[in-house]
């Protein structure tokens, strides 16, 4: 058990990672680009980021698990189609706050393309909040990838997924060590990144950060 412990923080620590890497990228382009552009296609980017948020994320993250079929990479990719509106949203409101300043109004001005001006000028000014999310969020990203493979539509056994791991303990009551020791290993990881996350909001909040 303890080995399998071990062995299972190399797939249930990335797989939260993964998730908060990819809906960060896909959510910040299509965010920035909804910002920055304006028009139809920033309507029709909200409206879609509103649709999908209007579910809660683990139920609509179980019905895509369920339609794609039970694999640890098909429970990835739910819950990046879930969360990737997020950071969207965060991101468009960051852009349109800082394309308010004068730098870049006379980047503007002077005739620098549109693309050089959001990602030279604008993004690099907005990523603060977008990172204090990401590590917010890291220790929901592994807790709720356990979940689906608890409900056998995330890693499949003998993977040794602790969510997974968890699952098959459910029918051995008297065993308690097959879901008591994954249990704390997830409990333990979600508590040290949600530590971590304070931390990077402390170092982002003005309020807070004397340096």
């Amino acid at each position: 058990m303890l080995s399998r412990v071990i062995y299972g923080a190399r797939i249930s620590l990335p797989v939260g990672l993964v998730v908060i890497i990819f809906s960060m990228v896909v959510g910040c382009l299509v965010g920035a680009s909804a910002g920055y552009i304006g028009g139809i296609y920033d309507l029709l980017i909200m409206r879609l980021a509103d649709i999908t948020m209007a579910f809660p994320s683990i139920v609509l993250a179980l019905a895509i698990a369920a339609v794609l079929g039970p694999s640890l990479t098909n429970a990835l990719i739910a819950m990046v189609l879930v969360w990737w509106p997020e950071y969207a949203r965060l991101m468009r409101g960051q852009v349109l706050s800082v394309r308010t300043n004068e730098y870049v109004t006379a980047a503007t001005v002077v005739g620098v393309p549109s693309g050089r001006i959001l990602f030279k000028h604008i993004l690099p000014n907005t990523f603060g909040p977008i990172l204090v999310k990401a590590s917010m969020d890291a220790g929901s990203a592994i807790m709720n990838i356990a979940a689906l493979s608890f409900i056998g539509l995330g890693a499949v056994p003998p993977t040794p997924e602790w969510g997974a791991m968890v699952s098959l303990g459910r029918y051995r009551f008297y065993s308690w060590w097959l879901t008591t020791f994954p249990g704390l290993a997830i409990l333990t990881v979600v508590l040290g990144y949600n530590f971590f996350g304070d931390g990077v909001r402390d170092a982002f909040d003005p309020r807070t950060n004397n340096g």
